[in-house]
């Protein structure tokens, strides 16, 4: 991972509630994404399970409950991050099942050993050579094993385009923003390389079967619930620190207020604040 202390560099301990909460209002999506992945590949041939990238572990206990003769490790160079997974398994009565491992990627890649099942969500695009990665994570399956690279899909949404305060269209352009500082963060990667983010194409060039690609909805309605809301706050915080010099003042400004709890119109207490995203799986076998 990068280590460059400047507007791109993400401190991950930092954003540990972040990545956590935001990972328990997507399970609903990602629980439909580990029963499709159940019917790739048999859960009772699924003995070790790579989650790569996992953060806090909330995804690796899906995988674990999905595939209950698995063994599962959760993947990621951030130390507290795996503390809290293992806690989390040990709330969840998967503490016999879940196992961490601490790894700088892609160095540490080849050293993770075989799985039959490897899980990279949103990991692969914070390495500088995806190409090289995607072949490497290819390179651990087992015969017959699966891997499932989550990128793309939908921006998230989560206001209206008018929200009665400053210029409409906010958060498109906040989006924009965002883009903007990805690209400027993939820019700085090392050993970062231009990568046409053909996925399934990539799955094959790695020596792959492409066996399928699904993308899974992720719908709150407004009025969004409170814990919901929560967390839009962390994440447009979040993305506040990312845009800033990228929009105008007055947009930051608006953002100001969409975070301050006391404001009749901010997160908080709107009752047009909702979530709908899709994120997206690429699959393929090794032969």
């Amino acid at each position: 991972m990068s280590h460059h202390h400047d507007s791109t560099h993400i401190d991950w301990n930092e954003k540990m509630q972040l990545l956590e909460q935001g990972a328990e209002v997507q399970s609903p999506l990602y629980r439909q994404a580990a029963a499709w992945l159940g019917e790739l590949v048999p859960a009772g041939g699924v003995r070790r399970i790579l989650d790569v990238g996992s953060g806090p572990g909330v995804i690796s206990g899906l995988l674990a409950e999905a595939f209950p003769y698995a063994e599962v490790v959760a993947v990621d160079a951030t130390a507290p991050l795996l503390e809290r997974a293992l806690a989390r398994a040990a709330q969840g009565g998967l503490a016999d099942r879940l196992r961490t491992r601490h790894a700088e990627l892609p160095d540490g890649i080849e050293d993770l050993g075989e799985a039959d099942l490897i899980w990279a969500s949103g990991s692969v695009h914070h390495l500088g050579d995806q190409r090289a990665a995607t072949a490497a994570l290819a390179r651990l399956l087992r015969p017959g094993g699966l891997l499932a690279v989550v990128e793309g899909g939908l921006p998230a949404r989560h206001l209206p385009r008018d929200i009665g305060i400053g210029r409409p269209g906010l958060e498109s352009r906040i989006g924009a923003a965002v883009e903007e500082w990805f690209s400027r963060m993939r820019a700085q990667l090392p050993g970062v390389k231009d990568e046409v983010e053909d996925w399934r194409a990539l799955l094959a060039d790695a020596g792959l079967t492409p066996s399928g690609t699904r993308s899974f909805l992720l719908d709150i309605p407004a009025p969004a619930p409170m814990t919901v809301r929560e967390q839009l706050v962390a994440a447009f915080t979040w993305q506040r620190s990312m845009v800033e010099g990228l929009l105008p003042d007055e947009d930051i400004a608006i953002i100001d207020r969409l975070l301050d709890p006391e404001a009749p119109e901010g997160l908080l207490r709107r009752p047009d604040a909702y979530v709908l995203t899709a994120r997206t799986v690429f699959t393929a076998r090794k032969g």
